[in-house]
């Protein structure tokens, strides 16, 4: 995928969150002041396809970021090279110290 896509699914799953978020609060369901058992056939059955409604959006939801998340995972971070290079210098600055305490070492009589 393109990176603009990727940006788009990921600004897609913001807006999925919100959506899923008032779907699944139970004071947005119809009836949702009446107990279980005072809710008419028709009352009944609007609630539970309002629950389904939000549990087909959580899984949209989830599928979106997780096709987001490989996505970005795949690509590689804009300066991993320059953070491969970082860390390469501190590795060789900490075996050239590490090599130059040997040698004091070694001169002092310390290490054979």
């Amino acid at each position: 995928m393109r990176d603009d896509q990727i940006t788009r699914l990921q600004a897609l799953s913001e807006r999925l969150g919100e959506v899923v978020i008032t779907e699944v609060d139970p004071h947005n369901w119809p009836a949702a002041e009446k107990l279980p058992a005072d809710l008419t056939q028709e009352e009944r059955g609007n609630r539970y396809w309002c629950k389904k409604n939000a549990a087909a959006t959580m899984t949209l939801l989830l599928k979106v970021v997780n096709i987001a998340g490989i996505m970005n995972r795949q690509k590689p971070a804009p300066d991993a090279g320059h953070a491969v290079d970082e860390l390469d210098g501190e590795l060789a600055a900490a075996e050239r110290e590490a090599q130059a305490i040997i040698e004091r070492m070694q001169k002092a009589g310390n290490v054979s």
